[in-house]
């Protein structure tokens, strides 16, 4: 055993990852193609210019969520998870999403699997309010195989939004003093899967079989690994309306270190988190851990998963209130979680420990 399990153990290099991001710069060439004007880079992407507006681009994969999908024969709402990794990082911009489409490869394109995705497809989509105007399934056995039931896939969708010049939220005048407001996450979401999978289930070398209920859970551990990501379209684009928005966090791969891209625009701030309210799959996965691989650091769960907070919208502490409360009335568990700093550092304050996570 190892002294400590890391997403890394796991199976998710994300030193390894940043590094290999720096191969990205060469798609900067390609930008003397753009029509209409010059490329603008955001905290979390770029945009480009569309005859009077923007348009914002994202591509995202379900990743190994599917794994589970395929151990719970459950495939209905695996397509809800596709549609709000790619709605929820457009609307990091401001952007309002338009379409989306998807690519599927598949051991084999079973009619009753088909039916299955396309299911939570257009549930995800019509959560979003954005059409569905095609996709594209592949049959690629010599790829994707090693299921008996032949019933192995990798789900992908991209997203298309627009948004107006004056909408884009470029994440460069976060001052200290201004407040993060959470949004409530469902769970786990469709990021640390590769860790949560291996601790939690025995097919992967974890301890539990897929239909057990460990103490702290409700229902079987692999409906609760399962259950859906949370789609922010909606709550999201209403408070950009009516309110400031300084900056637009997806709280996904590497959670809360994903608030440095926030650091790179807006020089000379920090963040200090102090609010986290993690649903009892998070803690059922620490406790597991040593039983099986090794212990799971605090920092570590903090640097992995949501812990409680699938989005967060950073405002001037001004409209901590209005904002909060304009959440709350679109349905979705909002409270502050921390705060800007002028440290240089992200610091979380969690089981009455100050932890350095950058």
């Amino acid at each position: 055993m190892t002294k400590e399990f890391t997403y890394a153990e796991a199976g998710v290099d994300r030193e390894l990852r940043k590094k290999s991001k720096d191969a990205l710069r060469i798609l900067e060439k390609t930008y003397r193609f753009s029509r209409y004007g010059e490329i603008v880079q955001l905290p979390y992407g770029k945009i480009f210019p569309f005859a009077k507006g923007y348009l914002d681009l994202a591509i995202e994969g379900v990743g190994t969520k599917v794994l589970v999908a395929q151990l719970a024969n459950k495939y209905d709402t695996i397509g809800i998870d596709g549609v709000a990794l790619a709605v929820n990082d457009v609307i990091r911009s401001g952007a309002r999403p338009l379409a989306i489409v998807d690519n599927i490869h598949a051991q084999v394109s079973d009619p009753q699997l088909v039916d299955e995705w396309m299911k939570g497809i257009v549930k995800g989509a019509t959560e979003a309010g954005c059409l569905v105007p095609g996709g594209e399934i592949g049959d690629v056995a010599e790829i994707i195989k090693g299921v008996s039931d032949r019933r192995a896939f990798d789900m992908v969708i991209a997203c298309i939004g627009e948004l107006s010049k004056e909408e884009i939220v470029f994440g460069n005048d976060i001052k200290a003093g201004d407040v993060v407001v959470g949004l409530r996450s469902s769970g786990i979401h469709s990021n640390g899967i590769s860790m949560a999978r291996k601790v939690l289930f025995k097919r992967w070398g974890g301890k539990y079989e897929p239909y057990d209920i460990p103490e702290g859970l409700d229902r079987e551990v692999v409906y609760e690994v399962l259950e859906p990501m949370m789609i922010y379209v909606k709550p999201v684009l209403k408070a950009a309306e009516a309110y400031e928005i300084k900056g637009l966090v997806h709280i996904t791969g590497d959670a809360y270190l994903k608030f440095d891209r926030l650091m790179m625009f807006s020089r000379g701030i920090g963040f200090e988190f102090d609010n986290f309210k993690p649903q009892p799959i998070f803690e059922v996965i620490q406790e597991t851990a040593p039983e099986v691989r090794a212990p799971i650091s605090d920092e570590e769960m903090l640097k992995t998963f949501n812990m409680g907070w699938g989005f967060a919208v950073v405002v001037d502490k001004n409209n901590e209130d209005s904002v909060t409360d304009s959440f709350e009335k679109s349905g979705v568990g909002a409270e502050r979680i921390g705060k800007v700093t002028s440290s240089g550092k992200i610091v979380a304050l969690y089981k009455g420990k100050k932890l350095r996570l950058r």
